[in-house]
């Protein structure tokens, strides 16, 4: 099994002057779920190189056995140092592709043309897809074959308006996730805020929040079966 792993590369969370990235449980529960079951995972980032990680996401409070794992891991750290730059990867030879989320994707990866044509691709070949929490904001301009937006007709999740609020960052994004997925034509569903909650539509894996990330690399590896 061969599984890419898209990130961030945007670090500044509006015009706030704080930092953001990608929300590192939601990178390194799924990473791990898929190199434990045998995957060879190849990351990317728009720029390539190390892609930021949400300084919150890292504080003390944030940490789960994943990012523990993490921490002690210098194969898995030199490997999200040198992700391959997006531009320069192919949908050919990979199995499924999945999406962390964390606040960065709203600005780079849901305009970025490349993250776009890979998602096509991968979807239009009847391959996973996976993206959680924030993620699924690389939703925003996909096309399914039929020119109708990717996730419009599907069941699909992702942070909803009510877990942004509690962040107090309604105000601070350029759009909701929730509210995206729902003009796109999504079928939206939620659980609880803050508790896992994932749904599968076809080869479609979404995931509402930073616990559901190693839920939603299960259910990727599923469909992979």
């Amino acid at each position: 099994m061969k599984i890419l792993m898209v990130l961030t590369s945007h670090d500044q969370l509006g015009d706030t002057g704080k930092k953001t990235g990608f929300w590192l449980e939601e990178f390194a529960a799924p990473y791990y779920v898929f190199k434990d079951a045998g995957a060879e995972v190849t990351l990317a980032s728009p720029k390539g190189g190390q892609p930021p990680i949400d300084p919150s996401s890292d504080a003390e409070d944030a940490q789960t056995e994943a990012t523990k794992r993490f921490k002690g891991d210098t194969a898995a750290q030199q490997d999200l140092a040198h992700t391959t730059t997006l531009a320069d990867v192919s949908a050919d030879g990979f199995d499924a592709i999945f999406y962390p989320g964390g606040h960065g994707p709203l600005w780079d990866l849901a305009e970025d043309a490349h993250s776009k044509a890979l998602i096509e691709a991968f979807a239009g070949s009847d391959r996973p897809v996976g993206a959680v929490c924030h993620a699924p904001a690389v939703f925003r301009h996909t096309q399914g074959q039929d020119g109708k937006p990717l996730v419009s007709g599907k069941t699909v999740t992702g942070f909803t308006n009510t877990e942004e609020e509690a962040a107090g960052l309604t105000k601070v994004v350029p759009f909701l996730v929730e509210d995206m997925l729902k003009a796109n034509g999504g079928e939206y569903q939620k659980g609880a805020d803050w508790a896992s909650f994932v749904v599968t539509d076809g080869k479609l894996v979404t995931g509402q929040n930073p616990a559901s990330s190693e839920e939603a690399a299960r259910k990727l590896l599923g469909l992979l079966g």
